[in-house]
């Protein structure tokens, strides 16, 4: 009980940043979604060590096991306006899987880059 407990209160400091950004985004109409601000605010705390990683580890992890099920409504999304996609289909297809492509070599080079600067020379 006291897991789940300390489960959702790390949700819950996630959700109210996340709150936070919507506000700051809706007061100021900003262009920019206010879950990306969340996002922005969150990197912020953490690399300030406002927020440590132990106080929400166990809640994001919640979060990145489950990630899966938050693709489902995108999914639906794009099944309910099918239509749009179907003169540009081949396009689209091919957008999408350059895109996953180019996400992957970034991701795989910038990780060895920032493993590069952990390693320690061993004397």
């Amino acid at each position: 009980m006291l897991r789940i407990s300390r489960i959702l209160i790390h949700i819950v400091v996630l959700y109210i940043i996340f709150l936070i950004g919507d506000w700051i985004q809706q007061t100021w109409n900003l262009v920019v979604p206010g879950s990306v601000i969340g996002m922005l605010i969150f990197f912020v705390l953490l690399l300030s060590n406002v927020i440590k990683i132990k106080w929400i580890e166990e809640g994001t992890k919640i979060f990145v096991n489950h990630l899966t099920l938050f693709f489902i409504p995108a999914t639906v999304g794009v099944i309910n306006y099918f239509e749009l996609f179907s003169g540009k289909g081949l396009l689209i297809v091919f957008i999408v899987l350059l895109s996953t492509a180019m996400v992957m070599v970034v991701s795989g080079l910038v990780t060895q880059w920032l493993m590069g600067k952990r390693e320690v020379p061993h004397e």
